[in-house]
């Protein structure tokens, strides 16, 4: 007997999807989009003279390469 539980009602794959085909719901196809946002907030946090440039220019390489470092750690999943 097969365990539906984490099977897709539309597809019957067993995907992480929610349920339209499609929509990921894995954390790591999160990371990049949110570690782009962090790296526009350092950014607009220095326009607005709340870091200076010298604090910006310290934040976005660390962001981007958690960026890199979170790609090589998580791998791939079954829906990729």
């Amino acid at each position: 007997m097969e365990n539906n539980e984490n099977k897709c009602e539309s597809c019957g794959s067993a995907m992480c999807c929610a349920g339209d085909c499609g929509k990921c719901n894995c954390p790591h196809h999160k990371a990049i989009p949110v570690f782009i946002i962090l790296i526009a907030v350092a950014f607009l946090l220095g326009q607005w003279e709340i870091l200076d440039a010298s604090q910006v220019g310290i934040i976005w390489p660390i962001l981007l390469g958690a960026i890199g470092i979170t790609k090589l750690m998580k791998g791939r999943c079954g829906c990729c």
